[in-house]
């Protein structure tokens, strides 16, 4: 019986699991968790692949089983462990320097080790400025298929931090895809101020709230040996005419109390800017409206796809009528 459980449900699978079930887990939280991702929470993802790390790795998984997670990252309880598996001068199996903790540098190297993005899990890869290089050249050690010894502590430095910035993008840019240039000025390696220019690619039917990461590309933080990572988090502008809910696009048109009743004939203009005719020739109902399918915004998964294009009607009623409207209306309805 296991000490405790959390790594295993962390992942969402049993102590039981296989190396395949732990794989497909670890593929399926990672990507839901990855701070690329709308959904994304970086200490979530960065618990999750110490997780992984630990529970794939057989004499870890083993130790974590009898001893828990403390044990498990090579930090010998109270009383000396040493005895119990001869482990209490430091972690006897391969991977990350458990004595030095896990960072999130070790779960970006994960991730890569894994197939990143392009792992059979789908999801958008978000590849800017030359791709994620989170983890560098490789970690202190050597990642190198989790094997290899690594006895003894080592001492990290802290991680760059991430300064977010807003992105605010108009909904035909959002439509189109567009490429966006922002000009930052950084801190450089002696603390003076350099102009810096970030190109970001904006896909088509991203929504609000997406963000893109732009890692060693902030001001240098020497205690880090590295840039900050900038983050920049998608805004919609307001649109004038139009209203986004998911992949769908809704828009309003005022009616006179004469069109709502005798009908009309009018245009519109699509978000792509087509005129396309809407006619009636029967009263409108108040409070009534029409669906145009494939008239939306694409879908930022299948951008040849779109969500539909609603349009509500507004009845513009009298504020007064006079006495021969009243008679009108009386003898007619």
């Amino acid at each position: 019986m296991v000490k405790e459980t959390k790594l295993y449900d962390l992942l969402g699978v049993s102590p039981s699991a296989s190396e395949t079930e732990l794989k497909k887990a670890y593929r399926k939280t990672a990507l839901k968790y990855h701070p690329d991702k709308p959904t994304g929470d970086t200490e979530k993802f960065k618990e999750i692949s110490e997780a992984f790390d630990i529970l794939s790795n057989e004499d870890k998984r083993q130790i974590y089983d009898d001893y828990g997670l403390e044990a498990a990252r090579g930090n010998a309880p109270a009383g000396g462990a040493g005895g119990a598996g001869g482990f209490g001068g430091g972690s006897p199996f391969g991977g990350f320097s458990a004595g030095g903790g896990f960072s999130q540098n070790d779960a970006f190297n994960i991730f890569s080790q894994m197939g990143g993005f392009g792992m059979g899990g789908g999801g958008d890869d978000f590849g800017f400025g030359g791709g994620h290089s989170f983890g560098g050249g490789g970690m202190p050690g050597g990642f190198g298929g989790m094997g290899g010894g690594m006895g003894g502590r080592q001492a990290r430095r802290p991680e760059p931090d991430t300064v977010t910035l807003p992105l605010p993008v108009s909904l035909e840019d959002l439509y189109n895809g567009t490429v966006k240039k922002m000009k930052i000025n950084r801190k450089g390696l002696n603390g003076q101020r350099e102009p810096k220019i970030i190109e970001i690619s904006i896909k088509k039917g991203w929504k609000v709230g997406t963000k893109i990461n732009f890692a060693n590309e902030g001001d240098y933080q020497p205690e880090c040996g590295a840039r900050q990572t900038i983050q920049f988090i998608l805004e919609e502008k307001p649109h004038p005419i139009f209203k986004r809910t998911d992949n769908d696009l809704s828009m309003t048109i005022p009616l006179s109390f004469k069109e709502s009743l005798l009908g009309f004939d009018k245009e519109i203009n699509t978000i792509d800017g087509r005129r396309i005719p809407l006619s009636r020739s029967s009263p409108i109902q108040p409070g009534s409206s029409t669906t145009y399918p494939g008239l939306g915004m694409p879908k930022s998964k299948a951008p040849t796809q779109r969500g539909d294009l609603q349009i509500h009607f507004k009845v513009d009623y009298p504020i007064s009528l006079n006495p021969n409207q009243k008679q009108a209306i009386h003898e007619n309805f």
